[in-house]
């Protein structure tokens, strides 16, 4: 099939959907395109469609040997692992007919294999993802600098990470919801992710943001332009990264995260094993259509790989 008026390329129609994750209505949480491929694109083909759907994700799904593999791009580059997109892609599998609510499975990726599964509802589910861990590390004095023009204060503290993200501790009482976007002035490493998080005063329990039906005891913002991401509206990587540090402070087994982005939405995070942390969360289904897709024939030996090195 070509498109009207279009040179003779053969298309294929293939599922995609929109998921607005970790949210439960509509236009909140964070967007990420979810495409069910029939066989292998390659990068350059998938580049180009996360490019033109222009979600910060979009999550590429085949199965291939009676097994789902997963890749996530943003409209610039591939990324190891996105949380977010992970949600949106276990959501539309359920939306698609692949996994019956209340079941789960394992995906292949980059990052390893992520357990996922759906709650009986079909409407939320839980992914698990790895947790780099936080390394004491010492800010750069230009970000020092720029949280004292935007915010009037200093990081409480601050770490580094193998996720290559940089998490710095503000105190409750500044005003992280109401600050405007920093990506045009970060520098440095803090441009490949920047995590400003900060305890919720412990105020009225209905004054908090809630999470399937729990109140929130942590918020964040993140901002990641060195990944093409001015700023990500829920990542859930990033909590899953800074959960074992709230887990810890507040001992509990598990922890509701916030993120007070302009499009807000969050999760209940909690341990699941060494090195890993369970992720609850909902989505809601924005669209639902047809891409249509040019069979570039490339592409089997990366997305084999995903399976070879499980």
């Amino acid at each position: 099939m070509s498109l009207p008026g279009s040179a003779v390329v053969p298309l294929v129609a293939r599922p995609a959907v929109l998921v607005e994750a970790f949210a439960d209505e509509p236009c909140c949480g964070n967007g990420a395109a979810v495409v069910h491929l029939d066989q292998p694109l390659g990068d350059v083909s998938l580049q180009a469609i996360a490019r033109s759907l222009n979600q910060s994700e979009t999550a590429f799904l085949l199965q291939q040997q009676g097994r789902w593999t997963l890749r996530w791009f943003t409209p610039s580059c591939e990324v190891p692992l996105c949380g977010h997109a992970t949600l949106a892609a276990l959501l539309a599998l359920g939306h698609w007919q692949q996994l019956a609510p209340g079941r789960g499975l394992e995906l292949f990726t980059r990052s390893g294999l992520l357990a996922v599964a759906l709650d009986a509802s079909g409407s939320s589910g839980q992914l698990v993802l790895p947790s780099a861990g936080l390394l004491p590390a010492e800010p750069a004095p230009a970000l020092i600098r720029l949280l004292h023009k935007r915010l009037g204060a200093s990081p409480l503290a601050y770490w580094s990470s193998g996720l290559g993200y940089r998490v710095a501790l503000l105190t409750p009482e500044v005003a992280l919801a109401q600050l405007p976007g920093l990506a045009a002035e970060l520098e440095g490493p803090d441009r490949a992710g920047l995590v400003l998080m900060q305890a919720i005063d412990t105020g009225s329990i209905n004054d908090r943001p809630c999470v399937l039906g729990r109140p929130a005891d942590y918020q964040l913002r993140f901002f990641a332009p060195g990944l093409g991401i001015d700023e990500d509206p829920v990542t859930g990587s990033a909590h899953a990264l800074v959960a074992p540090f709230w887990l810890d402070r507040l001992g509990r087994s598990s922890v509701v995260g916030w993120q007070c982005s302009p499009r807000p939405g969050g999760m209940v995070c909690e341990s699941s094993s060494s090195g890993m942390i369970r992720l609850s969360g909902s989505g809601h289904l924005l669209w639902n259509g047809t891409l249509w897709v040019q069979a570039d024939g490339s592409g089997a030996e990366s997305w084999a790989s995903l399976v070879a090195c499980a």
